[in-house]
């Protein structure tokens, strides 16, 4: 009888890809962990228990099947893993690269609970995947028929492009509108390359313009075209806009040279990883060089700013959080990133104001975490008399993003949304108040997840095409 090639998290431990040493990975932008090869893969994935109710699939958003596709890639069956990853994953080397697996999949892995460390998933799914592109398995979006119905999507990031796909291959006329000169929205824009090299973006970019996708891009909806004729000239619309109004800090001095925002900051930094001109790097006034570095935040955006500060050659980069590093809502595993390349983090404090009509010193008060509020999180009080001065050049703030007035820059009045201001949409067929109109991703979310995102996209997508078909019925 054969060998089993699963259940091996006995006798192998668990062992990511190798990561490039903090001295070398500092100095560019590169992925910071090189990929597996075959037979590490194969290994890895072998360690999966193959447990009766996969918390991994459960607390995935997209639900994956990854028992099916770690035991495939254990058994040598790479292109049926790739099969079956891509049935649930529009973009799944994008997930594999950046999604926060130690809170969803290997963060909920059976054997990560009894003590043997936890299966590699994320990066078993990037290496499948970069292998299909590299083998040819991944096919051109190729529709058995077209449909003469079509779909304005509004916003070019991971919600707008996976509906796009499932769309497209359905047949369906998709034009995608979006304010940027490239597509991909923060996948493009606001993620740093040594978590998510650009290329990989764009590959899936190409593959959607290929199979048909239409982009319309510098097209600012609301200013170069309106909302009423983007749904005049389409049978469905998909409003895919993402958070970008960033959330200011409303203290003494705030105003002073030197205090940007976090997607500013970012986008001028990849936009030169691009080799764009970018005159506001090339002053200095988005680049970290030779300056010493204050970044305000806990999240993931404030992990890529003090990561991208490092490598632009900061004397100094600082990190400051109101809360300590257990109740951070960004990921562990960045944090390590982070300090191992040389970023201080300042636990328990925040601005208080800032020094200097050109930025000079972020003035801080130290906290202390008081009693559960009432979402159970510890509040963050002032321990009077603690006040100091950090020393800064550069003060990047990084502490959220909150979603524009479109309503009102829309002109559609119509268009209901929540006391947050995210658009109100049904949570299984994303239809908003406005009939033939579906909302995706942040827009109705909040900054969230780019999984999420996608798991939106997927299912817009599948509820206009069955509007589509029952549309068709009632016809005849």
């Amino acid at each position: 009888m054969a060998e089993n090639p699963m259940l091996k998290f006995v006798d192998v431990g668990r062992d990511m890809p190798e990561k490039r040493e903090a001295s070398a990975r500092k100095e560019d932008f590169r992925e910071i962990y090189a990929e597996y090869a075959d037979a590490k893969a194969k290994e890895q994935a072998s360690r999966c228990s193959q447990c009766g109710v996969p918390y991994c699939q459960s607390h995935c958003p997209l639900h994956n099947n990854i028992p099916d596709w770690l035991m495939l890639t254990a058994e040598g069956r790479l292109r049926e893993a790739y099969e079956v990853s891509q049935a649930t994953n529009t973009f799944p080397e994008i997930c594999g690269r950046i999604c926060p697996q130690d809170r969803l999949c290997e963060g909920n892995c059976v054997i990560e609970q009894s003590g043997h460390g936890t299966v590699t998933i994320g990066s078993v799914e990037k290496y499948i995947t970069d292998t299909a592109w590299e083998e040819g398995w991944v096919q051109p979006i190729a529709p058995k028929t077209e449909r003469p119905e079509s779909v304005g999507v509004i916003g070019a990031g991971p919600g707008g492009l996976a509906a796009a796909d499932v769309l497209r291959r359905s047949g369906v006329q998709v034009t995608v509108y979006d304010r940027y000169d490239r597509s991909g929205g923060l996948l493009t824009y606001g993620i740093p390359g040594f978590k998510l090299e650009k290329d990989v973006v764009m590959r899936r970019n190409n593959q959607l313009e290929e199979g048909g996708v239409e982009f319309k891009l510098n097209c600012d909806v609301g200013v170069d075209i309106s909302f009423g004729e983007i749904r005049a000239k389409h049978d469905a619309v998909i409003v895919a806009t993402g958070v970008y109004k960033s959330r200011d800090l409303q203290a003494p001095g705030s105003g002073a040279e030197g205090i940007v925002r976090a997607i500013d900051y970012l986008t001028a930094s990849n936009r030169k990883s691009f080799g764009d001109d970018v005159p506001e790097f090339d002053s200095g006034e988005l680049s970290a060089e030779g300056k010493r570095v204050v970044v305000i935040g806990g999240g993931d955006t404030a992990m890529d700013c003090v990561r991208t500060a490092i490598r632009q050659g900061a004397t100094s980069v600082k990190c400051l959080y109101r809360r300590d590093r257990a109740n951070m809502p960004g990921s562990q595993r960045e944090v390590a990133n982070a300090e191992e390349e040389g970023v201080e983090f300042v636990w328990l404090s925040a601005p208080k104001g800032f020094s200097g009509d050109t930025v000079t010193g972020v003035m801080t008060q130290k906290m202390r975490l008081g009693a559960p509020d009432a979402t159970g999180r510890q509040v963050p009080q002032v321990i009077e008399g603690s006040d100091y001065i950090e020393d800064a050049d550069l003060v990047i703030k990084a502490l959220g993003f909150e979603p524009e007035d479109l309503p009102k820059l829309w002109g559609e009045s119509e268009l209901e949304v929540t006391r947050w201001g995210t658009i109100k949409a049904d949570f299984r067929t994303h239809e908003t108040s406005i009939d033939g109109v579906y909302a995706v991703g942040d827009i109705v979310r909040g900054a969230s997840l780019v999984v999420w995102a996608i798991r939106d996209g997927r299912e817009a997508a599948e509820a206009i095409l069955e509007r589509f078909a029952t549309s068709a019925i009632a016809a005849e």
